[in-house]
């Protein structure tokens, strides 16, 4: 059922429920992310081969041994799809949870550039945020490129 809610309809009662500091902020991004982290990351561990997982076993790895060696590898690509839709995520539950009573930052900016009919401001911090968002998920894809270079056979 939790799944079905929109993330971001809990900011009012967290706002109501803790305040306005950065508490309400970092628990609406911090449910934004984790719940579509946790999705892919399970989707990844069921999706490893089950004759992979036996064969370890077999060859007696322990259970650090045969995560490490077997299930993480192999569930890999889910857990780094799911980084990248939680950090997409996390980028729009930020912005959101800047505009509640943000003094200082970009979420302050944007308030009174809102206020003010300040449309190039408006627009400056879009491509700054557009910019931020691009950047992590070069970031990511670096990093997916590298962790799953194994995966490569030479020719």
């Amino acid at each position: 059922m939790i799944r079905t809610i929109p993330f971001l309809i809990t900011l009012p009662l967290f706002v109501l429920w803790f305040g306005v500091d950065e508490l309400p902020k970092i628990l609406i991004i911090t449910i934004g992310t984790a719940l579509p982290m946790y999705l892919n990351t399970m989707s990844g561990v069921r999706s490893v081969d089950p004759r992979l997982i036996e064969m370890g076993e077999q060859f007696g790895l322990s259970r650090a041994r045969l995560i490490g060696t077997v299930i993480l590898p192999g569930a890999m690509p889910a857990v780094l799809t799911g980084l990248r839709y939680s950090l997409g995520i996390g980028w729009l539950a930020l912005i959101v949870a800047e505009q509640i009573n943000a003094q200082e930052g970009l979420g302050h900016l944007i308030s009174n550039a809102q206020a003010l009919f300040q449309t190039d401001t408006i627009m400056v911090v879009v491509v700054v945020y557009a910019t931020l968002g691009l950047l992590t998920d070069v970031v990511v894809r670096l990093t997916e490129s590298r962790l799953l270079a194994w995966r490569k056979v030479p020719r």
